[in-house]
């Protein structure tokens, strides 16, 4: 897939102030910090698109960007460091939980986990939740050149182990890395594949 257009549309609070639309929409979502607008910018080849902050969590809506004019890159808030089972979904961002369980245009979910690090809890609470709402999701590993590759190879084969404890079926998964522009083929490829899909749906 080549991106021929990306182009900013609307931020929205809630669902209910989501643009009503039939394009297909990938979100993207990961705890503060975890490389998320560097990961937007580098897929969308577009410095600017998505804008990076040295601020953990300072993402607050849920950002819509247009691409090829026949699909949407969905930015959604961090989930920071709260508690994410089922009982507590308002801790983490009601709007997010509520835009992954209803939005019926939501065709996959990308999970952001920090490759330099080993498991968090915070992001395998996310996963065990994820995995309740009935979408399709993956897991995207990010930052993989800030750490040797055994490093990586090893925090990310923790994680695999760690969800297939509450996971039947394991979710696809990226190693990234905005600075050497690694898995950007991969996931558009994916992506493409998961419009056709959509579409034949």
């Amino acid at each position: 897939m080549k991106i021929k257009s990306a182009e900013f549309e609307i931020s929205a609070p809630t669902l209910e102030r989501a643009p009503r639309w039939a394009l297909p929409e990938f979100a993207f979502i990961g705890r503060s910090n975890v490389g998320k607008s560097s990961l937007i910018n580098l897929l969308t080849e577009r410095n600017a698109l998505a804008k990076a902050s040295v601020t953990p969590g300072k993402t607050k809506l849920i950002n819509f960007f247009r691409i090829n004019a026949n699909w949407c890159l969905v930015d959604l808030p961090g989930y920071g460091y709260a508690k994410v089972g089922r009982e507590q979904r308002a801790d983490f961002n009601e709007a997010v939980a509520d835009f992954i369980e209803q939005r019926d245009v939501l065709a996959h979910v990308f999970v952001l986990i920090d490759s330099r690090l080993s498991p968090q809890r915070i992001d395998l609470e996310f996963v065990r939740w994820i995995g309740t709402a009935d979408a399709a999701f993956s897991l995207v590993f990010t930052k993989t050149d800030k750490v040797s590759t055994s490093v990586a190879q090893s925090n990310i084969a923790l994680f695999k182990k760690a969800i297939a404890e509450f996971l039947p079926q394991p979710p696809a998964t990226f190693a990234t890395s905005s600075t050497k522009k690694t898995g950007r083929m991969e996931l558009l490829k994916f992506i493409e594949a998961g419009l056709a899909a959509y579409k034949n749906g």
